[in-house]
């Protein structure tokens, strides 16, 4: 079967950066090099090149590249009329930074529950958190695929509330609305965001984000915010931020873009193949895959049944298979929001998912092997005397 366990063992990693780079060294050295020897490493012209294509390859007109994809939420937020206390709907069960930004603008977050199988929001989960000081919703789509766009959207256009997508997790899928017209990830409400941490679909060797949106006047204030509020130099028309990204980073993403179709395949088969080999354990839902959107697999999420996640986690630690809980803890439970944000129903679907899923690995680098190693440990876990959750 190729390595041995031992070697296995060693190897398996969550997202495997170096194996990525040594396949592509030769031109990442090549942009890396000739980025320096220009010697603009502020606004040089890697990120306009960079941002052009990315663009391109999204279909959207302006795309304003920033430091990282907090900066992008928060740089999205400050260009929307939104006032002290108005409320912004963010899922219950997702990363911090939107709610943390939402918190450090003053505004109130509010917390909506998300689908059981997606773990997204939807527009009945929205419409239980929305009051008439709602202003806006913040969507994520999570681990890799699309949020039911069509209803959301037909939603926030009922109630007049902007829509930020957070697409941090998901570059390169693709949405279908109902007519069969298709949009890509990040592009479909007045603002899109993303990030370019090193783990996500597209990524740098640091940190950067970006934002998109089809709104010529909307992109100029975004630019403008991110660049210190100033319109030209030293003429500063609002209170801005400082965000940029680095002319090395957009050099290493313009790379990785030209390569994205194929690191999102490479990802989708590993899941193909989590699928098959996991399809007659009982103790274990696979990732649910939507008819509205493709899926690019940023996380391989599980979910656990019978109280058994955290036992089948420390099971694979022993057999140096990492995993990881995306998400411990819904941000409703999250100290930090006690008091910013407005009370409402517990998220109870956000709670239990909290408690049951389990991401395992999943990248672009992944051997056959590694793989099935993978397969066999997760199924010998419920196979094992005493576990009432087994494979048949």
């Amino acid at each position: 079967m190729g390595n041995s366990v031992s070697e296995l063992q060693v190897n398996i990693q969550m997202v495997d950066l170096q194996r990525q780079y040594h396949r592509l060294q030769n031109e990442i050295d090549a942009a890396l090099l000739a980025t320096v020897e220009k010697g603009q490493f502020i606004n040089g012209p890697e990120v306009k090149s960079f941002a052009g294509k990315l663009a391109d390859y999204l279909d959207v007109p302006y795309v304003i590249p920033c430091a990282n994809g907090t900066d992008a939420l928060q740089i999205a937020l400050m260009a929307l009329t939104l006032k002290p206390g108005d409320e912004v709907i963010v899922p219950a069960f997702c990363y911090v930074a939107a709610a943390e930004v939402v918190a450090l603008l003053g505004l109130t977050p509010v917390w909506a529950d998300v689908d059981p199988d997606t773990f997204m929001v939807t527009a009945d989960t929205l419409a239980k958190a929305c009051s008439s000081r709602t202003k806006a919703i913040v969507v994520a789509h999570l681990f890799g695929q699309c949020c039911d766009m069509d209803s959301i959207l037909s939603f926030a256009s009922r109630q007049n509330l902007y829509v930020i997508e957070d697409n941090a997790q998901s570059m390169g899928a693709v949405y279908r609305f109902p007519g069969g017209q298709t949009r890509m990830a990040g592009t479909m409400g007045v603002i899109g965001t993303t990030s370019f941490f090193p783990s996500k679909p597209l990524a740098c060797y640091g940190d950067g984000g970006a934002m998109f949106t089809h709104d010529q006047q909307l992109a100029n204030t975004l630019r403008m915010i991110a660049n210190h509020g100033q319109q030209s130099k030293y003429h500063h028309q609002r209170v801005g931020c400082n965000s940029r990204l680095d002319s090395i980073q957009a050099a290493v993403l313009e790379v990785k873009l030209s390569h994205l179709d194929e690191f999102n395949k490479a990802r989708q088969k590993v899941a193909d193949r989590y699928d098959e080999g996991f399809k007659r354990c009982k103790g274990i839902k696979v990732p649910q895959r939507t008819a509205s959107s493709t899926h690019v697999f940023h996380q391989y999420t599980l979910q656990v049944n019978n109280g058994k996640r955290d036992a089948l986690q420390q099971f694979l630690k022993r057999r140096n298979i990492p995993s990881m809980v995306y998400y411990p803890l819904p941000l409703n439970e999250q100290h930090a929001f006690r008091q910013a944000a407005r009370p409402v129903e517990k998220p109870e679907v956000a709670s239990q998912l909290c408690k049951t899923v389990l991401s395992l690995p999943i990248h672009t680098e992944m051997r056959e092997d590694e793989i099935q190693y993978i397969i066999q440990q997760v199924n010998a876990f419920f196979e094992s005397d005493g576990l009432q959750a087994g494979c048949e």
